[in-house]
């Protein structure tokens, strides 16, 4: 085969990789509940709230800054639908970080124009077949969730390290990093605000950059590149929302240990696809790539087939110079620290990128395991997925007349080896595709183990094959009747769901006037508070006026800072009655306008309980007025409230701040 070809093979293959996952992706288009949560925020950025969930509360209930912020930034620029703008951006970081995978390895097996290595291969597409075919895959491209943006971020890294790992080093006048240098170290400093657990990820890529040979100088700018915006925003952070990390971390607490959850939440994801089969196919097929182009390679022996060698040459004059072997290299000549200098030089390679991103990939997948996995099938575990394929997404193939009889061998064995993966993997992503519809009939239920289908469940749920806009989320049981009731209330209140899927909603309005009003004069503004677990749909679909809160902790900052309960179902195994709603509103005085599955003896409890300093002091970091003295005092306290835990029965709560018991009253017992 012609070498013009190769170039031809790789990039048609790009292309029909990202047309099947752009394919893929629309025909299962969708933005889950969760995804309109983010939304919500972005509305109270537009409206010039804040990033705040409910107006008037400093609360983060977005885990991905960086996502928050691209909603928000694309929608001041091109005014359309915040549900459209989530739709387009996830699918378009979705396409751009498979592109980016491949690419990435292209240059792991083939080099840059500035370092090629070998002769002529063949790059197939593989691993990465895999990933698009994956149903799960293609539900998160879409969803208006961050999943995207995370791959997309992973993408980014790997092409950009990979890159980096080929080209020589070079530093500028006062030790400047080159602008590829720079921009990598800065995207790699963004992974905790991409998500969390990201930090992770960083630390691994950072340390990588840091490790390498170069000077104090060049190290310096490194760590400001890298640390500005994340040190910045998390002081900003700290001072504004008095948390060191977003209000789900500390609703699900993100550093607990749930590994028998976790388990069952991994062969979730491996069972109904039989994942394991084309994951060990593709290893196969990737190992004895590797071994097959090396081995055919005559200039790899030894190992530099996948690294480039440094090249320190003395420092020249201008903003070209490169770093010079002296103490300017982080101490001593090559003499004096030899070894250190060549373990220092071996680590700008590509077998040492490569292996950090799969150790990020055993350390991502460990995390998710360890804190139990997530309620949505397959979701927080598609990045460790990305993570494992990457070096694997395509595979080379030697061609051209053998080199020998040695070369003919080692053909004979990977030619029909990864030929023989190919078919199998995309036998595997054809018998997915047929057997998955996407739009099945049978009701999507929640597993034993809490998990489910979420794109599956809210189709059948809300009866739209795409529920994308808020309005489609009005068919969901009880939606109508919660916008039909707040828009006719006029005095205020507490909407609270009746127990059971009844498509109606107890009002707990206020017994009297508001105060400072005359008896029976309406407010002009009333306060209107909604409490239910799908916190988007409801959120959406109501005014920004209207508080919404939910009962596991995501925008309810009382819920969060409760205990998680043993058996709870994963990212829900928290729960605030809504006793304390009533309590912290203040709407009812009289028992008569209690729904009779609440106890006004809880509500009075809440009450009394809410007074502990030590929780006033939690809701003032976040509702009080935000002066100098209250941003200090929220830095400084940041890691102690995200610490704090409430009993969330009122009773024990009263009785874990020594405060005086009330004194039991009558159960009303009417009709509602």
């Amino acid at each position: 085969m012609r070498p013009r070809a190769e170039p031809a093979v790789f990039w048609g293959g790009l292309v029909v990789v990202v047309a099947v996952f752009l394919a893929g992706a629309w025909q299962r288009r969708w933005i889950a509940d969760d995804g309109l949560i983010v939304l919500r925020t972005v509305r109270n950025l537009i409206a010039g709230n804040g990033p705040v969930f409910n107006a008037g509360e400093r609360v983060e209930s977005n885990t991905s800054t960086v996502w928050t912020y691209l909603v928000y930034l694309t929608h001041e620029v091109v005014g359309y639908r915040l549900e459209l703008i989530a739709l387009a951006l996830a699918l378009t970081l979705s396409m751009v970080a498979v592109a980016c995978a491949m690419l990435g390895t292209r240059v792991m097996y083939q080099g840059t124009r500035h370092a090629r290595v070998g002769g002529p291969m063949l790059l197939l597409p593989l691993g990465v077949v895999v990933y698009i075919m994956l149903p799960p895959a293609r539900d998160f491209a879409s969803s208006g969730l961050e999943t995207g943006l995370v791959i997309c971020w992973i993408g980014v890294m790997w092409l950009g390290l990979q890159r980096w790992a080929r080209a020589p080093h070079r530093e500028g006048r006062f030790g400047l990093p080159s602008g590829g240098t720079a921009a990598i170290a800065f995207v790699a400093g963004l992974g905790p605000l991409v998500r969390p657990e990201l930090a992770l990820a960083s630390v691994v890529f950072l340390v990588l950059l840091a490790a390498s040979r170069q000077s104090w100088r060049h190290l310096g700018w490194l760590v400001v590149i890298a640390g500005t915006v994340p040190v910045v925003y998390q002081i900003w952070r700290m001072s504004y929302y008095a948390l060191p990390y977003p209000l789900t971390a500390v609703a699900k607490d993100a550093g607990g240990s749930k590994w028998d959850k976790g388990a069952e939440y991994l062969w979730d994801l491996l069972s109904p696809y039989v994942l394991l089969l084309p994951l060990v196919v593709v290893l196969i097929a990737g190992l004895v790539s590797w071994w097959a182009v090396r081995r055919s390679n005559p200039a790899a022996q030894g190992n530099p087939l996948l690294r480039l060698p440094l090249r320190y040459p003395h420092r020249g004059s201008g903003s070209r110079g490169t770093v010079a072997d002296s103490g300017d290299a982080g101490g001593g000549d090559d003499d004096e620290a030899g070894g250190l200098l060549r373990l220092r030089n071996r680590v700008r390679s590509t077998p040492v990128v490569t292996i950090a991103f799969l150790v990020v990939a055993v350390i991502m997948l460990a995390y998710v395991t360890r804190v139990g996995g997530d309620f949505m099938h397959g979701r927080v575990l598609l990045p460790s997925l990305f993570l494992f394929l990457l070096p694997v997404s395509v595979v080379p193939l030697p061609v051209g007349p053998a080199r020998g009889a040695d070369d003919a061998r080692v053909r004979r064995v990977a030619v029909p080896v990864v030929a023989g993966a190919w078919l199998v993997v995309v036998g595997w992503a054809v018998t997915v595709e047929v057997v998955q519809d996407p739009f099945r009939a049978e009701p999507e239920s929640i597993t034993a183990a809490g998990i489910v289908d979420e794109r599956q469940f809210y189709i059948q749920r809300t009866g739209h094959k795409h529920p994308l806009l808020a309005d489609d989320y009005l068919d969901f049981p009880r939606m109508r009747a919660l916008v039909r009731d707040v828009s006719s209330n006029r005095t205020g209140a507490v909407f609270l769901p009746v127990p059971g899927f009844q498509d109606r909603w107890d009002v707990v309005a206020y017994d009297r006037p508001m105060p400072g009003l005359a008896p029976f004069e309406l407010p002009d503004d009333p306060m209107k508070t909604v409490v239910f677990l799908n916190l988007g749909m409801t959120s959406m679909n109501l005014p920004l006026d209207v508080d919404v809160y939910d009962t596991v902790g995501l925008a309810s900052p009382l819920a969060a800072h409760t205990d998680r309960m043993e058996d709870g179902r994963i990212g829900h195994d928290k729960f605030l009655p809504y006793d304390w709603v009533l309590a912290r509103t203040g709407v009812v005085e009289d028992p008569v306008n209690f729904p009779r599955w609440i106890d006004v003896n809880w509500v009075n409890q809440a009450e009394v309980a809410l007074q502990c300093p030590a929780t006033q002091a939690l809701i003032d970091s976040y509702s009080g007025p935000l002066t100098l003295e209250k941003r200090w005092s929220n830095v400084v306290n940041a890691f102690s409230f995200a610490e704090y835990r409430i009993n969330r029965i009122p009773a024990y709560e009263v009785q874990r701040c020594g405060l005086p018991m009330p004194e039991e009253v009558e159960k009303y017992q009417g009709t509602r």
